[in-house]
Protein backbone atom coordinates (compact mmCIF):
# COMPACT_ATOMS: atom_id res chain seq x y z
CA UNK A 1 0.00 0.00 0.00
CA UNK A 2 1.22 3.80 -0.73
CA UNK A 3 0.29 6.45 0.83
CA UNK A 4 0.32 9.05 -1.68
CA UNK A 5 0.98 12.57 -0.85
CA UNK A 6 1.21 15.61 -3.45
CA UNK A 7 4.52 17.55 -3.86
CA UNK A 8 2.19 20.64 -5.55
CA UNK A 9 0.62 22.84 -3.45
CA UNK A 10 -2.03 22.26 -1.45
CA UNK A 11 -0.46 19.36 -0.26
CA UNK A 12 -2.47 16.22 -0.12
CA UNK A 13 -3.03 13.32 0.37
CA UNK A 14 -4.88 11.00 -2.50
CA UNK A 15 -7.32 8.39 -1.86
CA UNK A 16 -8.81 5.86 -4.28
CA UNK A 17 -12.80 4.70 -4.00
CA UNK A 18 -12.78 1.05 -5.10
CA UNK A 19 -14.96 -0.12 -8.33
CA UNK A 20 -18.30 -1.35 -6.19
CA UNK A 21 -17.94 -4.31 -8.55
CA UNK A 22 -14.70 -5.92 -6.54
CA UNK A 23 -15.22 -9.15 -3.96
CA UNK A 24 -13.61 -7.70 -1.53
CA UNK A 25 -14.77 -3.98 0.13
CA UNK A 26 -16.61 -2.82 -2.61
CA UNK A 27 -17.18 1.26 -3.16
CA UNK A 28 -14.75 1.15 0.32
CA UNK A 29 -12.34 4.55 0.12
CA UNK A 30 -8.52 3.39 0.40
CA UNK A 31 -4.92 4.37 -0.33
CA UNK A 32 -3.95 2.29 -3.61
CA UNK A 33 -2.32 -1.14 -2.97
CA UNK A 34 -2.89 -4.69 -3.53
CA UNK A 35 -0.96 -7.62 -2.28
CA UNK A 36 2.12 -8.81 -3.19
CA UNK A 37 3.46 -10.47 -6.61
CA UNK A 38 6.21 -12.55 -6.99
CA UNK A 39 8.16 -10.23 -9.31
CA UNK A 40 8.12 -7.71 -6.12
CA UNK A 41 10.57 -10.08 -4.54
CA UNK A 42 8.76 -9.88 -1.08
CA UNK A 43 10.20 -6.42 -0.94
CA UNK A 44 7.05 -3.78 0.19
CA UNK A 45 8.19 -0.96 -1.44
CA UNK A 46 8.51 -2.21 -4.58
CA UNK A 47 4.60 -3.63 -4.40
CA UNK A 48 3.73 -0.75 -3.17
CA UNK A 49 4.76 1.33 -6.13
CA UNK A 50 3.68 -1.12 -8.77
CA UNK A 51 0.35 -1.48 -7.61
CA UNK A 52 0.25 2.11 -7.63
CA UNK A 53 0.79 2.37 -11.29
CA UNK A 54 -1.56 -0.54 -11.70
CA UNK A 55 -4.16 1.14 -10.72
CA UNK A 56 -3.71 4.69 -10.81
CA UNK A 57 -0.99 4.97 -13.39
CA UNK A 58 1.72 6.77 -11.59
CA UNK A 59 4.67 5.74 -12.74
CA UNK A 60 7.94 4.74 -9.79
CA UNK A 61 9.84 7.67 -11.86
CA UNK A 62 7.55 10.20 -10.22
CA UNK A 63 7.96 9.23 -6.59
CA UNK A 64 9.93 10.06 -3.89
CA UNK A 65 9.60 7.38 -1.03
CA UNK A 66 9.59 9.28 2.13
CA UNK A 67 9.08 6.08 4.57
CA UNK A 68 7.10 3.94 5.99
CA UNK A 69 4.18 3.54 8.89
CA UNK A 70 3.87 0.31 10.81
CA UNK A 71 3.21 -2.84 9.25
CA UNK A 72 -0.98 -3.29 9.80
CA UNK A 73 -2.85 -6.18 10.25
CA UNK A 74 -6.46 -6.13 7.96
CA UNK A 75 -8.07 -8.68 10.09
CA UNK A 76 -10.93 -9.76 8.37
CA UNK A 77 -8.72 -11.24 5.19
CA UNK A 78 -5.68 -11.90 7.56
CA UNK A 79 -3.08 -9.76 5.73
CA UNK A 80 -0.33 -7.96 6.98
CA UNK A 81 -0.20 -4.50 5.13
CA UNK A 82 3.30 -2.25 5.28
CA UNK A 83 2.15 1.02 4.32
CA UNK A 84 4.54 2.84 2.34
CA UNK A 85 4.78 6.64 1.94
CA UNK A 86 5.62 8.18 -0.95
CA UNK A 87 5.62 11.96 -2.50
CA UNK A 88 4.32 12.33 -5.65
CA UNK A 89 6.72 14.68 -8.04
CA UNK A 90 4.89 18.15 -9.76
CA UNK A 91 4.44 16.57 -12.68
CA UNK A 92 2.37 13.28 -11.71
CA UNK A 93 -0.59 12.76 -13.83
CA UNK A 94 -3.26 9.94 -12.86
CA UNK A 95 -4.96 7.28 -15.36
CA UNK A 96 -7.46 5.61 -12.94
CA UNK A 97 -7.74 1.97 -14.47
CA UNK A 98 -11.23 1.73 -14.34
CA UNK A 99 -11.64 -2.08 -13.18
CA UNK A 100 -10.59 -1.83 -9.40
CA UNK A 101 -10.76 1.81 -8.94
CA UNK A 102 -13.96 3.76 -9.31
CA UNK A 103 -12.18 7.23 -9.08
CA UNK A 104 -9.41 9.27 -7.00
CA UNK A 105 -9.92 12.06 -4.77
CA UNK A 106 -6.89 14.15 -2.57
CA UNK A 107 -7.49 15.75 0.52
CA UNK A 108 -5.33 18.63 1.74
CA UNK A 109 -2.93 17.32 4.59
CA UNK A 110 -4.10 20.60 6.43
CA UNK A 111 -7.69 19.38 7.06
CA UNK A 112 -6.23 15.44 7.60
CA UNK A 113 -3.96 17.37 10.27
CA UNK A 114 -6.19 19.36 11.92
CA UNK A 115 -7.30 19.19 15.44
CA UNK A 116 -9.74 16.42 16.17
CA UNK A 117 -10.20 15.88 12.20
CA UNK A 118 -9.60 12.25 12.77
CA UNK A 119 -11.81 11.07 15.65
CA UNK A 120 -12.65 7.69 17.04
CA UNK A 121 -15.68 6.46 15.06
CA UNK A 122 -18.24 5.68 18.14
CA UNK A 123 -21.07 3.92 15.50
CA UNK A 124 -18.21 1.46 14.37
CA UNK A 125 -16.56 1.03 17.47
CA UNK A 126 -20.12 -0.66 18.99
CA UNK A 127 -20.70 -2.19 16.18
CA UNK A 128 -17.35 -4.31 15.76
CA UNK A 129 -15.89 -4.19 19.08
CA UNK A 130 -12.69 -2.63 18.70
CA UNK A 131 -11.02 1.06 18.41
CA UNK A 132 -11.63 2.48 14.85
CA UNK A 133 -10.71 5.87 13.35
CA UNK A 134 -12.52 7.93 11.26
CA UNK A 135 -12.60 11.33 9.20
CA UNK A 136 -14.74 12.82 7.01
CA UNK A 137 -14.27 15.09 4.10
CA UNK A 138 -16.58 16.64 1.40
CA UNK A 139 -19.56 13.92 2.15
CA UNK A 140 -16.63 11.00 2.34
CA UNK A 141 -16.61 9.15 5.57
CA UNK A 142 -13.10 7.31 5.72
CA UNK A 143 -12.72 4.70 8.32
CA UNK A 144 -12.24 0.89 9.17
CA UNK A 145 -8.33 -0.26 7.93
CA UNK A 146 -7.79 2.86 5.29
CA UNK A 147 -8.87 5.17 8.72
CA UNK A 148 -6.01 3.00 10.85
CA UNK A 149 -3.45 3.81 8.46
CA UNK A 150 -4.55 7.50 8.03
CA UNK A 151 -4.27 7.37 11.94
CA UNK A 152 -1.06 5.83 12.00
CA UNK A 153 0.32 8.43 9.48
CA UNK A 154 -1.02 11.20 11.81
CA UNK A 155 0.76 10.16 14.41
CA UNK A 156 3.85 10.07 12.99
CA UNK A 157 3.71 13.10 11.05
CA UNK A 158 2.95 14.75 14.65
CA UNK A 159 5.98 13.32 16.38
CA UNK A 160 8.35 15.72 17.77
CA UNK A 161 11.39 15.53 15.53
CA UNK A 162 9.53 13.73 13.01
CA UNK A 163 11.78 11.78 10.78
CA UNK A 164 8.42 10.92 8.09
CA UNK A 165 7.51 14.78 8.42
CA UNK A 166 10.97 15.86 7.72
CA UNK A 167 11.04 13.63 4.65
CA UNK A 168 8.21 14.38 3.21
CA UNK A 169 8.44 18.43 3.59
CA UNK A 170 12.12 17.90 1.95
CA UNK A 171 10.62 16.29 -1.03
CA UNK A 172 8.59 19.28 -1.68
Amino acid sequence: MLVPVLATPPHSLIFVERAQHLRRHPGQIAFPGGAADASDAGDPVRTALRELEEEIGVESERVRVAGRLPDSKQEFYRFIVTPIVGVLDAATRFLVDGEEIASLFAVPLAAILAAGALYEDTAIIAAHGKTMYAFDYEGRHIWGFTGGILKSFVDAWSEPESALRSAIEAAF
